[in-house]
């Protein structure tokens, strides 16, 4: 019988579920692949859509009853966190007071450390936007800030815009810790998480070991990226982290859900992955 999985179009997540994906990865079933953008994806694990699925760290709360944290597959690391983008006559100015910032999703990753960063200073209006949509915005002057990830860290300057702050870099000098992006879920009762850990595992290492043998999936689903983007964005986003959270994987995903709860941002769960 076939498992459901969704994941992201994103070159990272095409990259590491290729041999998955292609019935490469021996002992694995089949599965269904759906493709839809973070945001989406967590409002459909809230239902149960899929049995395996990619989500945002900060969707977690609301989703560990039903699902287990697998400690691979996911994106995690350094220098590679969301950026909050303006155009050139605010960059001078990091105070969002009275702005208008768009948001890729509600429950992303991105989202809640810029809640976290701009605590003290909210922006007046957040508007949720589709990721496409959000830096030909704010170059418009539709939005006085975005906040966009992945892809974008490598083509804002395309569009005439500044970053204001990368919240990667903020995140890291403040904890110590990598930040933690997107999150692997196995469905309770439907998958066992370790098995799904260990096919995942082995569908990373043969990307690693063979990855011309994924570049054309990769770059059927990488939304027009052009192949130089493609193979930076994969660089940055497909680390040590992706076969294995470890102990600082684990710390830095606890102490993003330790601190959204503190601050009354999320829901307080126990420690997700010991």
């Amino acid at each position: 019988m076939a498992l459901t999985l969704a994941i992201s179009p994103c070159p990272n997540d095409t990259f590491v579920f290729h041999a998955l994906v292609h019935g490469l990865v021996p002992g694995a079933p089949p599965v269904e692949v759906t493709y839809a953008d973070v945001d989406v994806t967590n409002t459909a694990a809230e239902r149960g859509a899929y049995d395996l699925v990619k989500v945002s760290y900060a969707a977690l709360p609301w989703l560990l009853d039903d699902y287990h944290l697998l400690p691979c597959g996911g994106a995690l690391g350094r220098g590679c966190g969301p950026l909050v983008l303006v155009r050139d006559e605010r960059a001078k100015d990091p105070d969002l007071t009275g702005a208008t910032v768009a948001v890729p999703g509600d429950r992303t990753t991105a989202y809640l450390l810029f809640r976290l960063w701009s605590a003290r200073r909210p922006p007046a209006r957040i508007e949720v936007v589709p990721f496409h949509e959000i830096m030909p915005g704010v170059a418009a002057g539709r939005y006085d800030a975005g906040l966009v990830i992945h892809e974008a860290r490598f083509t804002y300057p395309r569009h005439g815009l500044t970053a204001l702050v990368d919240l990667g870099e903020w995140w890291e000098g403040d904890t110590g810790l990598p930040i933690p992006l997107g999150a692997i879920l196995a469905r309770k009762g439907v998958v066992d998480p370790e098995a799904a850990a260990g096919w995942i595992r082995d569908s990373v290492r043969r990307a690693w070991a063979e990855p011309a043998a994924t570049r054309d999936y990769v770059l059927a689903h990488a939304q027009e990226m052009e192949p130089d983007v493609v193979d930076r964005h994969i660089g940055l986003y497909v680390n040590e982290f992706t076969a294995e959270l470890g102990a600082e994987g684990r710390a830095a995903v606890n102490a993003l859900l330790g601190r959204a709860a503190a601050a009354g941002l999320t829901p307080p769960v126990a420690s997700p992955l010991g």
